[in-house]
């Protein structure tokens, strides 16, 4: 699986570009913390059978922590909370002692801290479950099982239909949202709603691929032999659903203007 090189640097590069296009809502404080998460934090479980096991005490144990621990999910669930705790006391530390900045001279929340840590850990799988076991974990199997490998893939003229319709309402939807003659005070709403018509065209992508690899018998090819319905669920799952949470953890535009307005030119 990736070592720690690959973890940290895609959670700084990612934590990195989020900064400069929030225009420092997501601060450094935001960085270290989702950093952190995304390289140790899911292996904390891998660390403690290494070390049990490395001294032969509490084997049993270990093995416990790391299979609970090394999840995506039971990580920040079981230790979010008091994580999270631990992380908004250093960040205020760390801005108290003029260690590292925030951009907003505020410290992370308890809120903000989970929301990281949440995100990190998804972020740690994205690429443990691309890269390990030689190319067979249980996550990679999954997404090329939805694909259709054994022959041929027939082109069903069903399908063409529903996922021509789907791509067109999806790109046609998005340039009429964002039509030229927008009003300023309107860019927010239309935001909001290019969102919805994202996640409603996955989500109806979604339910026709499962639909036809699931529920017709004999089983169909859903998009030819392409495994549609593995590759969206992966990227929803471990990909956007973490961009969303650490932007969920983005500071007030509030925060950052009066801190912009206390530093003297």
């Amino acid at each position: 699986m990736p070592g720690p090189g690959p973890h940290m640097i895609y959670a700084l590069g990612s934590g990195q570009a989020l900064m400069h296009a929030s225009n420092g809502r997501f601060g450094p404080h935001h960085c270290v913390t989702y950093a952190i998460n995304a390289f140790f934090g899911p292996d904390i479980g891998s660390f403690s059978e290494w070390l049990t096991s490395s001294l032969g005490l509490g084997r049993v144990f270990g093995s416990s922590v790391e299979s609970w621990i090394h999840d995506p999910f039971y990580y920040p669930l079981i230790l979010g909370f008091p994580l999270s705790l631990l992380y908004s006391w250093v960040s205020r530390f760390l801005l108290h002692k003029g260690v590292l900045d925030s951009f907003s001279g505020v410290p992370l929340t308890v809120r903000q801290c989970f929301l990281l840590v949440f995100a990190g850990s998804l972020s740690h799988f994205f690429l443990d479950h691309l890269f390990e076991e030689n190319g067979h974990s249980t996550m990679y199997t999954w997404i090329l099982s939805t694909g259709w490998w054994k022959t041929r893939a027939p082109i069903n003229p069903d399908a063409v239909v529903v996922i021509g319709l789907l791509c067109s309402t999806l790109i046609g939807g998005f340039i009429y949202i964002y039509r030229v003659k927008l009003l300023k005070n309107a860019r927010k709403q239309n935001r909001n709603r290019s969102s919805v018509l994202i996640l409603v065209v996955a989500i109806v992508y979604c339910v026709w691929c499962g639909a036809q690899i699931y529920w017709v018998s004999p089983r169909r090819p859903a998009v030819g032999e392409e495994a549609d319905l593995g590759v969206l669920v992966f990227l929803g799952v471990f990909f956007f659903l973490p961009l969303w949470l650490c932007i969920l953890s983005m500071n007030s535009t509030r925060d950052v203007i009066d801190y912009a307005d206390q530093v003297p030119l």
